[in-house]
């Protein structure tokens, strides 16, 4: 399977070396704001003689902002807006011109409605203090060198890495990877170099093929899976929830109070920051980069385990984003990366050629009894203890609903034309007045759909939807 991955080493540069990766940002940085001026200039001189009453076809002629647009407009104006150009690699203008294409194009394909989700701003100028600090090579001298221990970047030559390539290396050695680009970046004081490889993967199927897992995530638990995971959880399936940001709130407290008794930057009054100020906030920023690492490797370990081990994968589709407006649990919701899991799960379900199901938001799955399928109307947050009147079960809630989300691989849906529907849609047209109602769960149970391959007939048996899984050749959204 041939898919792109990103392999990431922290560098150590010479002062020189750090200077020299300081001015290609910065040049990314310019051409940025200069384009981004342009295009500007050319929509407010059109928007204006448009108020005039001038004709459509008088109009002063729109601007194309493609990537090819752009850089041929930099290439006729770079003498004159930059004549200090030669000094750093084309490729670092190119990358700048190349995001605010790209910011273009999601502005107008937002505004177009081509594009989904969130609306998309109008790109704003880059500060040279608050952004940050990266760009992008695709082409010349980009390799990893045999001693796996430096890098060659264009017009940089060799730079020394804080760590072993050997990951990367062995791979191009082998003749399953290739480099096809490099983008640098300044993160809490020190430079990474990210590789975008072009990589021949032939992961090992996972070591039972067969086997149904549901995973619940939350915040008491970071994850509660249907069985136990060797390595993974405890003997009744729950993950602990770490709490980084806990356990690194005492220093990063004392680094807060430090910074804030230095003279920092005031754009009121345009007073920069004391070197004291710039010390302290890196000290402050590292902490924040260690917790954010941190968290990081722990969902990383627990994916991987996942897809390693169970053929098929049921999870829930959390609206984050929502459970994020809880300003009592913002902080450990935030803590915990429940959407980092799925899109982690995503992309190694698909390395090892297993499936993975997203159950429908509205699936009541904590409701639900695991035992006789009998549905709660009514299940506050605060009962972390699910009683069911019917059959008698007494379980912990979110292992409850683990194993309702592993069940819910094995049946098979009903409904009102949509995977997923518990009823019709309500009158919003998004379902989100609908209630729970006690029901039995069987036919009732939530299926989120993503672009399954084969025919209607091939899906469905009678009048019963079969679950639509994310299979390996798919894309999980």
């Amino acid at each position: 399977m041939i898919v792109h991955q990103a392999y990431r080493f922290a560098l150590d540069p010479t002062p020189a070396q750090a200077r020299a990766l300081s001015a290609r940002c910065g040049a990314a940085r310019f051409a940025f704001n200069w384009g981004l001026a342009l295009v500007k200039a050319v929509m407010n001189q059109r928007e204006a003689e448009a108020s005039y009453g001038v004709a459509p076809e008088d109009l002063t002629p729109a601007m194309h902002w493609s990537l090819p647009a752009l850089r041929r407009r930099w290439n006729q104006a770079k003498g004159e807006v930059a004549p200090w150009w030669a000094e750093c690699s084309k490729e670092a203008y190119s990358g700048g011109l190349d995001r605010l294409a790209r910011a273009l194009k999601n502005w107008s394909d937002s505004r177009t409605g081509k594009r989904a989700g969130p609306v998309v701003r109008f790109p704003r100028f880059k500060s040279k203090r608050r952004a940050r600090r990266s760009c992008r090579f695709t082409t010349g001298g980009i390799r990893v060198e045999p001693d796996r221990h430096h890098v060659t970047l264009p017009k940089l030559g060799r730079i020394r890495t804080h760590e072993s390539t050997r990951k990367l290396a062995r791979r191009i050695e082998a003749g399953t990877a290739r480099v096809m680009a490099a983008t640098v970046c300044f993160e809490a004081g020190r430079w990474f170099c990210s590789f975008t490889c072009e990589v021949e993967r032939n992961d090992q199927p996972p070591a039972r093929p067969d086997a149904v897992v549901g995973v619940d995530l939350g915040v008491a638990h970071l994850a509660v899976v249907s069985q136990p995971l060797p390595g993974g959880t405890d003997a009744a399936g729950f993950v602990p929830n770490p709490k980084h940001l806990v356990r690194g709130s005492a220093a990063l407290r004392g680094a807060c109070r430090t910074v804030s008794r230095r003279r920092g930057p005031d754009r009121r009054t345009d007073t920069q920051p004391s070197k004291r100020w710039e010390r302290a906030n890196q000290r402050r920023n590292r902490i924040h980069h260690r917790i954010a690492n941190l968290r990081r490797d722990g969902l990383h370990k627990l994916t991987t385990a996942l897809a390693a081990e169970f053929g098929t994968i049921v999870v829930e589709d959390l609206n984050v984003a929502g459970m994020l407006r809880n300003r009592r649990l913002a902080r450990a919701i935030a803590d915990t990366g429940l959407a980092q899991i799925r899109c982690q799960l995503a992309y190694k379900t698909r390395w090892r050629g297993t499936w993975l199901i997203v159950a429908d938001r509205w699936f009541p799955s904590s409701k639900t009894c695991s035992e006789c399928g009998v549905v709660k109307v009514k299940l506050p947050l605060r009962v972390r203890v699910f009683t069911c009147e019917s059959c008698g079960l007494r379980s912990d809630r979110d292992l409850n609903a683990a194993r309702n989300l592993a069940a819910l691989a094995l049946r098979s849906t009903t409904g009102t034309g949509e995977a997923g529907d518990l009823e019709p849609q309500g009158s919003n047209g998004r379902g989100a007045d609908r209630k729970t109602h006690s029901t039995w769960a069987g036919g009732d149970e939530a299926f989120t759909s993503h672009r399954a391959t084969g025919s209607d007939e091939d899906r469905t048996t009678g009048n019963s939807v079969l679950p639509q899984r994310c299979y390996p050749d798919m894309v999980c959204r």
